[in-house]
């Protein structure tokens, strides 16, 4: 079973690719698709997704996917499983297996993630389907009277469970602890908040006998709160985050795959490839965006079918922006680029 984690691990971690988080609850989507006047319907929802997944070049750019459990089991017009889209290309499949927050018993100011009730099922199901990898969100906000020690401490003790149990099932585990950017907080206090999570996560990974090797973590980056004044430079986000990395993360981890977080895409872009740079890490630096990929993607789309080659188009550019950064290559004269230009192992 062993050798199967690591093995995924390894191909999640190939060179010059990332993960794509295509793993939006329907209620989240609808939110996305009510900026572009989309309907939310499973044929929209499975049009958006097969958009993603037939661009051309995906491949040289994205070793995952994490789906939704309704993406997994969705077939196209002609019955074919979206899923095929990506294994048919070596992009290993994943899942996201959290159920979401509700209000933390006895703190209703905070939140705790749900599923793990009949989760090691779920995830048999899953590799049956061909998932190799999953995923679990816990949410810290910031606030006055916020995070609590409780709080860290639940959501780190359920984070640790989950993985236990996913590699359990030889599913490797994506362990997101995701410190909010709502707020108007200093990014003196992120960087406490992320220390401080992370510390929790890490000491109930290793209570609960999770093997660092076989997993990855899913972090935030260290950056002001959205309503905040402050306007960090780029090294100073790359220093603080690596900072803060370096002080709870176990060099045996083998991967850190950034979520964007409500970053805009050459923001998020920009400081993967600052903190690149700033190497050798005793981890892999990568990416799992959501919305700095696909944000744009859905503001070209607008659900129209006769917009499908531009909103690809504009996807594969933000993903080779992305992919450049993982590989240390980018830089923001790449934006304006007039030719594509992929970024992987294979180029030198």
């Amino acid at each position: 079973m062993r050798h199967i984690l690591l093995e995924t691990v390894e191909k999640l971690l190939a060179s010059g690719k990332g993960i794509l988080a295509a793993d939006e609850s329907n209620s989240t989507l609808a939110k996305r698709f009510t900026t572009i006047g989309v309907p939310n319907t499973e044929n929209f929802r499975r049009d958006y997704r097969k958009l993603l997944f037939t661009t051309e070049g995906l491949e040289r750019c994205v070793s995952g996917v994490i789906f939704f459990d309704e993406t997994l089991r969705q077939k196209d017009e002609q019955g074919r499983p979206l899923r095929e889209f990506l294994t048919e290309k070596g992009i290993v499949p994943g899942i996201k297996v959290d159920k979401g927050t509700v209000d933390l018993p006895g703190r209703q100011i905070e939140k705790v993630t749900e599923g793990l009730d009949g989760l090691g099922k779920r995830l048999a199901e899953y590799r049956e389907s061909g998932a190799r990898f999953a995923k679990w969100r816990a949410v810290i906000k910031i606030e006055s009277q916020s995070p609590s020690s409780y709080a860290l401490r639940v959501n780190a003790e359920i984070l640790a469970r989950y993985a236990r149990i996913c590699q359990e099932e030889g599913i490797v585990p994506i362990v997101e602890p995701e410190v909010l950017m709502d707020g108007a907080h200093a990014m003196e206090r992120c960087a406490q908040v992320t220390e401080e999570t992370l510390h929790h996560v890490f000491v109930a990974l290793h209570e609960a006998g999770v093997e660092p090797e076989a997993m990855l973590l899913k972090p935030n980056m260290v950056l002001p709160g959205k309503e905040s004044s402050e306007n960090p430079t780029l090294e100073l986000v790359a220093a603080t985050t690596l900072n803060a990395l370096r002080r709870t993360v176990p060099a045996s981890v083998p991967g850190i795959c950034f979520l964007s977080g409500g970053q805009s895409p050459q923001a998020a872009t920009a400081r993967l490839q600052k903190m690149v740079a700033l190497g050798p890490h005793p981890w892999e630096l990568s990416f799992s965006f959501s919305r700095a990929l696909q944000e744009p993607v859905l503001a070209a789309w607008e659900g129209r079918p006769e917009r499908l080659a531009e909103a690809q188009s504009i996807f594969r550019h933000r993903l080779e922006m992305a992919a450049a950064a993982r590989s240390g290559r980018y830089a923001s004269e790449l934006e304006t680029a007039s030719d594509p230009v992929y970024f992987n192992s294979e180029r030198s």
